[in-house]
């Protein structure tokens, strides 16, 4: 049996409060299983089932998890364990995709550790999801949609996500190893005021800095850089072989810094308290 998993990330977030979740499907030569992860600003919990309780249409995106629905039209959650209680539901505008495959050329090189995709840049949620007695209610706040799949999260990556006005962004770096080499990969995406810029490895883009926090690329003309300032970290699950084994960690929803330069003219620059990020070089 082939080691695999694949997984996606749907975010929902207000001005005040931060939900997201993840459903996935997890296969190893030792235990096939699904599970949804969900991750708020007060913190994670992971709920499992066997692996028959996971289905995703083969013609459009609709994926049922243990009962839990996702699918463009939004998230309907009943999930009781002993640590965790979801129960409501969201639903979603247009999805704004972005113009081709995140992954580029690469989407078609064999073996991959792992293959990312982005569904959707930002739309709107509106409903509500209560989470252990929080309320998590959203009226046309901010969506965002991604997913992962392979048998392995990188060794070293870092990874953020942030919608801000007239704009959202995602930007990642990560070891990557093919065959007997390793290099350090890096795609990332940014719409904003109805234009999309890309960097990615694919169009030339280098990492100019990577540590204490921080990402710097260049590519050509545009200089894009991401500072996590204040972490609030939460636990997660990540693959490692196809099996759930690895804890990594996530804010949320924490204080970050971004700037996109162009031609030496700053684009945007800014501070926030709601971006999400992972950083799992280190610090």
């Amino acid at each position: 049996m082939r080691c695999y998993f694949c997984g996606w990330y749907f975010k929902c977030q207000s001005d005040q409060q931060t939900l997201a979740v993840i459903p996935a499907l997890h296969r190893s030569k030792e235990k096939s299983s699904c599970s949804v992860q969900i991750i708020t600003d007060k913190g994670a919990w992971n709920a499992s089932f066997p692996y028959d309780y996971f289905h995703k249409s083969k013609k459009d995106f609709h994926i049922l998890a243990g009962g839990n629905y996702f699918g463009t039209e939004g998230i309907s959650l009943c999930l009781q364990t002993e640590a965790c209680s979801a129960v409501g539901s969201v639903r979603f505008g247009a999805f704004s995709p972005i113009r081709y495959d995140i992954m580029g050329p690469f989407r078609y090189v064999p073996l991959m550790e792992c293959r990312h995709s982005v569904l959707s840049m930002r739309h709107t949620v509106t409903g509500n999801i209560r989470v252990n007695g929080t309320d998590y209610h959203f009226q046309d706040d901010t969506g965002y949609i991604e997913g992962d799949r392979g048998y392995s999260f990188p060794k070293e990556y870092a990874w953020t996500q942030c919608s801000f006005a007239e704009g959202s962004l995602m930007l990642s770096a990560a070891d990557i190893p093919l065959g007997r080499f390793h290099f350090t990969g890096v795609i990332s995406v940014i719409c904003w005021r109805g234009k999309e810029y890309r960097l990615a490895t694919y169009l030339g883009a280098k990492i100019e800095k990577i540590g204490q926090g921080e990402i710097v690329i260049r590519q050509g003309s545009l200089v894009l850089s991401a500072k996590l300032m204040e972490k609030h970290a939460c636990p997660l699950l990540a693959p490692v072989s196809g099996t759930m084994s690895r804890t990594i960690h996530e804010s949320a929803s924490c204080r970050a810094a971004y700037c996109l330069k162009q031609d030496g003219q700053t684009l945007f620059s800014f501070e926030t308290t709601k971006a999400s990020f992972e950083y799992e070089y280190p610090y």
